[in-house]
């Protein structure tokens, strides 16, 4: 098992929570957690692993902060 920070922002945190200590079964990838928290791919914004950038199906480790944030429209 794995520990890790989950970070919602903006429409993803409604229902859900904000920031979470979540533990998961090894091996983990991005796209899983997504899965695991009912958030489309397609929904998707942003995807960042400690602070940086990551990639869908990216492996996460122990400790590791993920923020996810939706697609942002405007005009």
């Amino acid at each position: 098992m794995i520990t890790l920070t989950v970070k919602l922002f903006a429409q993803f945190r409604v229902g859900r929570f904000k920031v979470e200590q979540r533990d998961y079964a090894e091996p983990l990838t991005t796209s899983q957690i997504l899965v695991d928290l009912g958030i489309a791919e397609d929904e998707l914004g942003v995807l960042m692993i400690n602070g940086r950038h990551a990639e869908l199906d990216q492996p996460l480790c122990q400790g590791d902060s993920i923020g996810i944030f939706p697609l942002v429209g405007g005009g």
